[in-house]
């Protein structure tokens, strides 16, 4: 008998709020993690734990004292109720990897949904990069295009400033009141 599939409906946006930028990484806490898998923190910590093998520092790490203080002043109300310990990271590949050790099918489906979510910004961040280095092309070409307008800006001044004048005999026919 086939298992029935039910689709999650967790906002993107949900998901976005949800994910931080710390220590050069975008990450989601084990905290909002559990919330969204609908399992207790402890249990997805505990699950964690015990296949630590899978989880090496560049899927997840625990936040610093300093770290979470920075996270805790962020929230006006203490949505965290208390929390002593400071909670973990995941990055992007941690979260695929906690679908695996949390293996119910509400995990697998909002896993795929935070997925597509990721591989959306990485799209919007290259998007961006190419548009930044359009950008930066365009203002080498400008600033190249500059000083050649300044080179002809210089020569027109060259041609518009009269010649000095010298001292020279005039040549050809004299006046009797003339001087030469």
């Amino acid at each position: 008998m086939a298992k029935s599939t039910t689709s999650i409906a967790i906002t993107e946006e949900k998901i976005l709020n949800k994910i931080y930028y710390i220590r050069g990484h975008k990450v989601m806490l084990d905290q909002d993690l559990a919330e969204l898998y609908q399992v207790p923190t402890k249990r997805l910590n505990e699950q964690m734990k015990r296949n630590i093998g899978r989880f090496p520092d560049d899927f997840m790490f625990q936040l610093t004292e300093e770290e979470f203080e920075n996270l805790r002043s962020q929230f006006a109300t203490s949505s965290w109720g208390g929390r002593r310990v400071a909670p973990y990271a995941f990055t992007e590949h941690g979260v695929l990897m906690l679908s695996s050790v949390l293996n119910s099918e509400r995990a697998i489906n909002v896993n795929i949904q935070i997925m597509r979510i990721y591989t959306k910004m990485r799209e919007m961040l290259m998007t961006n990069q190419e548009i930044l280095l359009k950008l930066e092309q365009l203002e080498r070409q400008t600033s190249q295009n500059t000083e050649d307008i300044q080179v002809v800006f210089a020569h027109l001044k060259q041609l518009l400033t009269p010649p000095e004048q010298t001292n020279r005999q005039r040549i050809g026919f004299k006046r009797q009141n003339e001087k030469e």
